[in-house]
């Protein structure tokens, strides 16, 4: 039996999130042994993040499986905004790790402390980076294939990681070989300047999917321009869009003419779901068919704006979509 475009997805994130974890704490080993060896604070700075970056990464480790499992009696939508909840201790975590950081970063400044073993350091953040820089390669071709928040979540986490790694080799070379400590104390308060700004981030989109934001424009335009595309259908309105998870959540009536059969009706709206899961495979879709001119159609009779409509003798466009209370 050939597996469906959402459970690829899901079988995507599941490989790409144990991945993490493995990358994860081949970092952590490696750069706890630079840090015992050279005592600087930009090294204290990332394997910090990189300790908060296996909690983050195991959340969302066992998030996409619980994600993943399928509807059940008292979760007829599924259960795909565990990745939500998974960005949410993400970012409580960032955030932690950003207190952290700068805090031993500040002491640092008024008390420098030379950087030994330098060496050692420098070659375990190369590592690190390189290490880093694959970890994100591949997130971002598991992306490509999902729209896992949790997945997404992880990388920007790790991108941030890489680009403040890259700060701290510029800090322990400072304190190493220039004979300047207290720029690898500032290196690692940019780091955590970093972290913070990318923790801001990870909360923010998780709180959009938790608060049912509705999809980007692009997209609704999208879903309608595809319904459109067959002339007998004469209007959308009353469009609901939300992420569940991987899943796109869609919603919406469409105007037929009052005089078809039960049995047209349902053939018509039938293939504008086709159309739609053709451009949207991982969609969720329910489609109310309206008789055309309903005076008492719900979208209207509670004031929303009716979405643009297409003449029927002519071809539907993508349509651009004004947010409005049912968008």
């Amino acid at each position: 039996m050939t597996a469906s475009p959402l459970d690829d997805a899901h079988a995507t994130t599941r490989r790409i999130t144990a991945l993490s974890v493995g990358a994860a704490t081949i970092l952590i080993v490696m750069k706890a042994f630079a840090l015992g060896a050279s005592g600087s604070v930009s090294i204290l700075a990332t394997l910090a993040d990189s300790s908060l970056d296996l909690i983050a990464s195991l959340a969302t480790f066992f998030a996409v499986r619980w994600a993943a499992t399928p509807a059940d009696e008292g979760h007829r939508y599924g259960h795909g905004k565990a990745e939500a909840l998974a960005a949410l201790v993400q970012a409580g975590l960032v955030f932690a790790s950003a207190i952290f950081i700068g805090w031993e970063a500040v002491q640092r400044i008024f008390d420098p402390r030379p950087v030994t073993a330098g060496g050692w350091a420098v070659g375990a953040v190369i590592i690190s980076i390189a290490v880093t820089l694959w970890l994100v390669w591949m997130q971002s071709r598991a992306l490509k294939k999902t729209r896992s928040l949790a997945v997404a979540g992880d990388r920007a986490h790790y991108a941030a990681d890489l680009a403040a790694n890259v700060v701290v080799l510029i800090g322990v070379v400072s304190g190493a070989y220039l004979g300047a400590p207290g720029l690898d104390a500032a290196a690692g308060l940019v780091v955590a300047v970093w972290l913070f700004w990318g923790a801001i981030s990870i909360l923010r989109d998780a709180a959009d999917h938790l608060l049912d934001h509705a999809a980007p424009d692009a997209d609704r335009a999208a879903v309608v321009a595809a319904v459109l595309a067959d002339p007998r259908i004469s209007g959308v309105h009353q469009l609901r869009t939300r992420m569940a998870g991987q899943v796109l959540m869609i919603q919406m009536h469409v105007d037929l003419e009052p005089s078809l059969t039960l049995d047209a009706a349902h053939a018509i709206v039938v293939e504008a779901e086709q159309r739609v899961l053709a451009a949207f495979p991982h969609a969720d879709l329910l489609i109310h068919a309206d008789p055309r001119g309903s005076a008492d159609s719900p979208g209207r009779r509670d004031g929303a704006a009716p979405t643009p409509t297409a003449p029927a003798d002519t071809e539907a466009e993508p349509l651009a979509i004004r947010p409005g209370p049912w968008s």
